[in-house]
């Protein structure tokens, strides 16, 4: 019958997944992996990036098409069996924030790829339903700036109040095996995702031609590890902190998590300063460390006098923004956000980057790739209030673009006066904001 929505399809079994753990949050589901079939893995296939770096075995997602249903056919049939043996991840290494280290990030073959995402896909319509509001990080319909939202929404409720700022050490090399089986046994036994689970956790990191078997840690960078770290983290950090600590608080609190990124923030000093305390004590009982130097705690609050200190008006960094105090238009004390130092900075080195590896392409395609560029920065930092820095990144952009045209050859000179020419016909994009204080509100009104 038309209309009828089809029993076998894939969004059908994700919502009777999900149906079934909703209903029954304390259930342990034994029966999972009977769902991914061959359909199930065509889908997987088609929500899998095509376009990422390749791992240990050469294959790229082209190949893998030429001969596709074969191919699923072959996966689903060792995944079912126990047959399948899942490939060392090779490791790369990206920069961090500070451009001074390097993140490790593990590349799985691009089979290995699909199957985590068909996985991924069971196990998040399970985990979705358990997970706490308080967490944004790599979940279906939530994004980081919805986690700058929140967390501008309860800073403002509050009035300010104490932050704690926690970073946890490389996390993702961190996680205990044994200790995620049992977060894992708490909700989902099924006994062919669970071994294939383990068989990733084992299969060992190829770096520099020597493959390692680490015994603990998931490689951040597999389709996979970003649930397992956010299953993690629920049942170390956020249940914890909403069923645990939460009752015992004096004053008002809440927390904000992306990932391992998180803040807490407190109306009671006292209160901060207990947890803060325990902190170590609780990620230490499951194998994790919190960085001595950018753990931290703060006053954060507008009131600045003789009988208050200029700490309340310390700033603090989340998700790519520096949250500060500042005077309205109206003359009120309201939670601003600007682009942080060191992501401003990374982004003009990025730029600067860009722009000596393509200065001989023609200026038309620098100037179409540079416009796609800066719409795709405003898209995420362009937030009410942050106008300053957005401006202040086309005028060092221009600076870096002139430079680099300069030295594209004797013949090719550009000074100011004809770079100001140039950018008469090819100008750069004026800032956007794109979530404003008075849009976010009247939506909420709505």
């Amino acid at each position: 019958m038309k209309g009828t929505p089809d029993p076998n399809s894939v969004s059908t079994k994700l919502q009777r997944i999900a149906q079934l753990a909703g209903e029954a949050p304390e259930r342990v589901l034994h029966s999972l992996a009977h769902h991914i079939d061959m359909r199930f893995l065509r889908e997987a296939h088609r929500r899998t990036r095509k376009d990422g770096a390749v791992g240990v075995d050469g294959q790229t997602a082209a190949e893998y098409a030429e001969n596709l249903d074969d191919n699923l056919s072959s996966l689903m049939e060792r995944f079912k069996s126990g047959l399948y043996r899942a490939p060392s991840v090779r490791r790369g290494h990206v920069p961090k924030g500070d451009g001074k280290k390097k993140r490790p990030i593990g590349i799985p073959t691009f089979e290995d790829k699909v199957l985590q995402k068909a996985v991924l896909m069971v196990m998040e319509a399970v985990y979705e339903q358990d997970f706490l509001d308080c967490s944004y990080g790599f979940r279906p319909k939530r994004s980081a700036q919805q986690a700058v939202e929140a967390l501008w929404q309860g800073l403002m409720k509050m009035g300010g109040g104490w932050v704690v700022e926690v970073d946890i050490e490389s996390f993702f090399d961190s996680l205990e095996h044994h200790q995620l089986r049992g977060f894992l046994d708490q909700r989902v036994r099924d006994g062919v995702l669970r071994r294939t689970i383990h068989k990733w956790l084992k299969a060992g990191v190829l770096e520099e031609g020597n493959v390692r078997h680490p015994d603990t840690g998931t490689p951040q960078g597999g389709v996979i590890s970003p649930l397992l770290a956010n299953i993690y983290l629920h049942e170390v950090l956020d249940k914890w902190f909403e069923t645990v600590v939460k009752p015992r608080l004096l004053g008002r609190a809440f927390l904000i998590r992306y990932a391992d990124d998180f803040v807490l923030v407190f109306s009671n000093e006292a209160d901060a300063r207990r947890v803060m305390a325990v902190l170590p004590k609780r990620f230490g009982k499951y194998g994790l460390r919190l960085h001595p130097t950018k753990t931290r705690m703060l006053q954060f609050c507008p009131v600045v006098g003789d009988n208050h200190p200029r700490k309340g008006t310390r700033s603090f960094d989340f998700l790519g923004f520096t949250h500060y105090w500042g005077l309205s238009r109206k003359g009120y004390w309201v939670v601003k956000r600007k682009t942080a130092a060191d992501r401003f900075s990374r982004t003009l080195k990025r730029f600067a980057l860009w722009c000596r590896m393509c200065r001989h392409w023609p200026v038309a395609l620098q100037h179409k790739m540079l416009t796609l560029k800066l719409r795709g920065h405003d898209a995420y930092f362009g937030i009410s209030g942050n106008l300053l820095a957005l401006r202040r990144l086309r005028c060092e952009l221009e600076r870096i673009w002139r430079k680099w045209l300069d030295r594209r050859g004797r013949k090719s000179r550009m000074d100011w006066d004809r770079f100001k020419l140039l950018l008469k016909r090819y100008p750069l994009p004026a800032p956007v904001i794109y979530r404003s204080a008075r849009r976010l509100a009247a939506n909420r009104c709505t």
